[in-house]
């Protein structure tokens, strides 16, 4: 009687034996192998691309977007401005999202024309100047790059605002600007976190 019973829980035993190995290979050893790697070899990617300020405290991450906002919700004139976002009350990471507004939404076309004209009187120029970017949320509404255009119409007032010269402020635009990846694709952007706390690095 004993046998028969050995033979009916031996595939029993070797799940389990099996289980076991497999849960320490890949659910131990594989991560621990490359969480080391990551922070052997990408130390920034692996910790969450954290920015810091000069005094050292981490200000965020280069990966999501801030709002640069006023107590009372006003945009600072002493920033550049991410473009719009509808992630919960904007940049709210455990609420990313887009809008799911189509592209002949009564409202989504509603809304463009207000922040449309709100941005062109905010930078003091024409409603024709302001880049569609400027008026449109991501996909995932935690953005941190602008159009270098959106920028460029900011350059001004930020200017303006921070007693400094356009020319020194168009520079560190300059130097915050990345090119198409790989020389190629997409667009050069702007990370409106990393300019700003450049900025503020000024002084």
């Amino acid at each position: 009687m004993t046998r028969p019973i050995t033979r009916r829980l031996a595939p029993l035993w070797i799940s389990l034996r099996l289980m076991l190995i497999l849960t320490v290979l890949l659910g131990v050893a594989y991560p621990l192998l490359v969480t080391g790697i990551g922070q052997a070899v990408f130390p920034g990617q692996a910790n969450g691309s954290l920015v810091h300020t000069n005094e050292g405290r981490v200000a965020g991450s280069a990966l999501i977007g801030q709002r640069f906002d006023a107590a009372d919700g006003s945009p600072l004139t002493q920033y550049f401005q991410p473009r719009p976002s509808v992630a919960g009350d904007g940049y709210d990471p455990t609420a990313s999202a887009g809008s799911n507004l189509g592209p002949e939404s009564p409202e989504l076309f509603a809304q463009i024309r207000e922040r449309t004209a709100q941005i062109a009187a905010f930078n003091g120029v024409t409603e024709s100047e302001v880049p569609v970017d400027a008026v449109t949320a991501s996909g995932s509404g935690l953005d941190p790059h602008i159009s270098v255009e959106y920028a460029r119409i900011q350059v001004r007032r930020v200017a303006e605002a921070r007693g400094l010269s356009v020319e020194r402020v168009a520079a560190m635009l300059e130097r915050s600007t990345t090119g198409r990846d790989a020389g190629f694709l997409g667009e050069p952007r702007v990370n409106v976190v990393e300019l700003n706390l450049a900025l503020d690095g000024l002084g």
